[in-house]
């Protein structure tokens, strides 16, 4: 199905994190790019249209990520659907004891925005039998960024394109360098806009084999609230409100994980934004690498 500039200039602006998935470690729906001996990685894909009768040709979800002395907390947040979250509660209580121990612990535990769209795999190096074939495909803000800037581009002499489009799209060439132990995506880039083939057939069979992204934002796809509260004291070892104590023994033991590069927060910003706004605007890095982290693990 096409989906017109206009509506997905209007989409991205409007980009929600009102959405969630099934953990894609293991999910063989799933393709991620691999990184050589020398620590880079390349591949080409290209962005598939929206599965027919769905309203975009991606989704986005919250979820967390952290290590306790319980073992490790990876849940899809419920803020995703508008609802109250245990771990975004619990940071916002930490965040407005103004102890920078406890703001250290918020950091640590913030929410992580992802996004999921369905992508033909052109080419895959470290992978060859991936290529040619439909997978599910989940990245993070920086290529969401050269989305919108594919769609939206700055520059007058720039001419916009349908990213997702199979006729006059163009293929994304997906290159990573770890930068600071981290997956950098900015040389990534579009090539030039081109049929993904000039066989009609291919195209049709192409398009009609996407994934369905309205599967993966089902609110049956998240744990209950009490689920989560319950799981989340177990890895914590909570019993009760936030003392100075409680959390920085919890500060001491917790393991730094992976996309916990963050930036200082002034003091006297809003509880409700140092919980949720700013610690999400704290890191970019996709979560791929954690998350095969957390399968080796």
């Amino acid at each position: 199905m096409s989906t017109s500039l206009d509506k997905l200039r209007q989409a991205m602006e409007s980009a929600s994190p009102s959405q969630g998935e099934k953990k894609s470690y293991n999910d063989d729906r799933y393709w991620k790019p691999e990184l050589d001996k020398s620590g880079n990685g390349y591949a080409v894909v290209r962005f598939l249209p929206t599965p027919e009768g769905e309203d975009m040709p991606w989704v986005s979800y919250w979820d967390h990520g952290f290590q306790g002395p319980g073992g490790w907390y990876i849940e899809k947040s419920l803020t995703t659907l508008n609802k109250q979250d245990p771990v975004s509660e619990y940071n916002t209580q930490l965040w407005n004891t103004g102890i920078e121990a406890n703001k250290e612990i918020a950091r640590k535990q913030k929410r992580r925005l992802h996004y999921v769209s369905n992508v033909y795999v052109v080419s895959d190096p470290k992978n060859p039998d991936n290529e040619g074939k439909v997978f599910l495909y989940k990245f993070g803000k920086k290529i969401f960024e050269q989305l919108k800037e594919a769609i939206s581009p700055q520059f007058e002499d720039e001419d916009a394109i349908n990213p997702f489009d199979l006729r006059e799209g163009a293929n994304f060439k997906i290159k990573i360098r770890k930068v600071d132990g981290y997956w950098n995506y900015d040389k990534s880039e579009f090539d030039s806009v081109s049929p993904l083939f000039d066989d009609e057939g291919q195209l049709t069979e192409v398009a009609t084999s996407v994934n369905s992204l309205s599967d993966i934002i089902a609110p049956s796809e998240f744990k209950t609230y009490d689920e989560l509260k319950e799981k989340l004291d177990r890895i914590l070892g909570l019993t009760g409100g936030v003392s100075t104590s409680t959390a920085e023994s919890v500060a001491e033991d917790l393991d730094e994980v992976p996309w916990s590069n963050t930036t200082e927060t002034t003091a006297d910003e809003p509880v409700v934004a140092s919980a949720e706004s700013t610690l999400e605007k704290e890191s970019g890095e996709d979560a791929m690498d954690y998350f095969k982290k957390l399968a080796e693990d």
